[in-house]
């Protein structure tokens, strides 16, 4: 009896040093995800259209047998798009919710500021957030908080570069800035202040507006005082919208520029016939084409559920993608670093169209950009 008794505490003894080395978030069948994204408020409809596509694309994996015989839960926070929020629902995703790893954040003051008091000096990875801001792709070396972000999207110095040279390659060279106040805006001046200058050129002017305001009225006063032949607008679909209508009224038919944060498909809504000739550097590829696999993929997966396609949801795909594959090739014995690992040593990801890679001091897996314009009837053309 007492060599059974030996045997059994013996095993106990196992089960329980495997159960406390177990990593957070992590079971024998499931894997717990977090997300902070806006659900409500002027920009809730970017989040939620985000969070749909990862259900889903969770959903398939799950139906397949899950990871590494895991499946994937995903709990998803409604940050409203202000930093306060954010920072709280990063912290509760750790903390209370115990999330094994953060998926698709967005804007770049609120993952600037989560990644450098909650996510980075908690070693809990992100990959994925929406924006492109410098904060958050400075060298691990320069930043080691950046270590655990993982950016999937090219930057605000990529899109602006790609705006600028196209304007200025037809002739454009009176150029002004109308941006958002915060992170994201400021991000995006500084980008169209630096491909300006690579061409001998400044902004005519630069005027801004407040995050999650739609008061455009002093920045379309400053900005048609120069009339300028185009604006490069740094600002999501409500305010862009306030902006062109503002605009217009005044006289000023600018060619109207903007990056893809805005959302196309939103923005057509907001502006409806204005938003024709709008042009809008855009960070993946055009989810409507049949020459890209990782587009068709997409539309497939989400065909079911009302077939709202848009650039915000291929890139969620995109960044899930990214996520679920890393988690694939770190094998079955899982771990925050092991999957940090996993990710520097990333060079292909596997999704056909869309190429993504990462180093050791690297976090910008892409710089893909591309120029869409709004043509008749608000279909996105390239």
């Amino acid at each position: 009896m007492r060599g059974v008794f030996r045997a059994l505490l013996i095993g106990w003894l196992a089960c329980a040093a495997g159960a406390g080395a177990a990593e957070t978030g992590v079971t024998e069948t499931s894997i717990k995800v977090g997300m902070s994204s806006p659900f409500s408020g002027p920009n809730g409809a970017y989040g939620l259209d985000m969070k749909e596509v990862i259900s889903a694309y969770f959903e398939q994996v799950n139906k397949g047998g899950g990871v590494h015989g895991r499946t994937l839960e995903l709990v998803a926070l409604d940050d409203g798009y202000e930093t306060e929020r954010t920072v709280a629902n990063t912290r509760k995703l750790i903390a209370e919710e115990k999330v094994f790893a953060l998926l698709q954040y967005y804007g770049s003051s609120p993952t600037t500021q989560a990644m450098n008091d909650v996510f980075g000096p908690a070693r809990v990875p992100l990959v994925g957030t929406i924006s492109g801001a410098g904060t958050l792709r400075e060298p691990v070396s320069r930043n080691p908080n950046n270590r655990y972000m993982f950016n999937v999207r090219a930057s605000y110095a990529d899109e602006t570069a790609g705006l600028v040279n196209q304007l200025v390659g037809l002739g454009v060279t009176k150029i002004a800035v109308f941006y958002q106040n915060d992170g994201f805006g400021k991000s995006g001046l500084e980008g169209a202040t630096s491909a300006l200058a690579k061409h001998g050129l400044a902004p005519t002017v630069a005027a801004t507006v407040e995050r999650n305001s739609l008061d455009v009225a002093a920045a379309v006063q400053a900005i048609s005082a120069t009339n300028p032949q185009a604006v490069i607008m740094v600002t999501l679909y409500k305010p862009t919208a306030a902006f062109v209508k503002a605009m217009r009224a005044a006289g000023q038919t600018p060619q109207f520029m903007t990056l893809s944060p805005v959302g196309a498909d939103l923005l057509v809504q907001a502006l409806g016939d204005d938003a024709r000739g709008v042009g809008i550097s855009q960070v993946m590829p055009y989810p409507l084409t049949d020459s890209v696999p990782v587009s068709r993929e997409y539309r497939r997966l989400i065909k079911d559920r009302g077939g709202n396609y848009s650039y915000y949801g291929i890139e969620a795909y995109v960044t899930a993608r990214v996520f679920v594959e890393a988690l694939r090739r770190a094998g079955k014995d899982l771990s925050r670093e092991n999957l940090v690992q996993t990710l520097e040593r990333m060079e292909d990801a596997g999704i056909r169209g869309y190429p993504v890679k990462f180093t050791s001091d690297g976090r910008s897996g892409s710089s893909f950009v591309d120029i869409s314009v709004i043509g008749p009837g608000g279909r996105v053309l390239r």
